[in-house]
């Protein structure tokens, strides 16, 4: 495994909708590899490909460190509810903003085997696929953003090894 260089706001990939996966190859797994070690590295709960450069439909998403995450050409099947929240990014690091977003969500998707599975989600978990999804057609939280809510926040504190 090794550590991918996040992309951050400003850089013209994170603006571009992602193509689709057509079949897992070694290269494509070893990106998800990748994707998971750069989110844990730098304490993410959710990282899109195009958040490493790569405009594929592959996001990684784990909330609670135990069940890790992987979404190959998700789609949101449906979503309900809301929820009213401070959002952040790995590509907009320092800052956060308020966002709302479905409560509940129904997504569909591949997984790192390529076969179909069904991830349904609430809470946090809903908010995760929800702004990685994003990522995938090019939208960044910022552009769902309440108005004037965009402000600075502290680093978090390095874990310890």
């Amino acid at each position: 495994m090794a550590l991918r260089q996040i992309r951050y706001e400003g850089d013209d990939i994170l603006r571009k909708p992602c193509k689709e996966v057509k079949e897992m190859t070694e290269r494509t797994a070893q990106l998800i590899e990748d994707m998971f070690e750069t989110m844990y590295e730098a304490n993410g709960v959710g990282l899109a490909a195009p958040q490493v450069g790569i405009l594929k439909r592959i996001v990684v998403i784990d909330v609670d460190d135990e069940n890790p995450l992987v979404l190959v050409n998700p789609v949101i099947e449906s979503s309900d509810g809301e929820q009213t929240g401070d959002e952040g990014c790995l590509s907009l690091p320092g800052k956060s903003a308020t966002v709302t977003r479905p409560n509940h969500v129904i997504c569909r998707a591949m997984n790192e085997n390529m076969e179909e599975i069904t991830v349904e989600g609430t809470g946090l978990l809903a908010r995760a696929i929800c702004h990685e999804l994003d990522h995938l057609e090019g939208v960044l939280y910022v552009d769902k953003a309440e108005p004037g809510t965009l402000h600075k926040v502290e680093p978090p504190e390095p874990a310890e090894e």
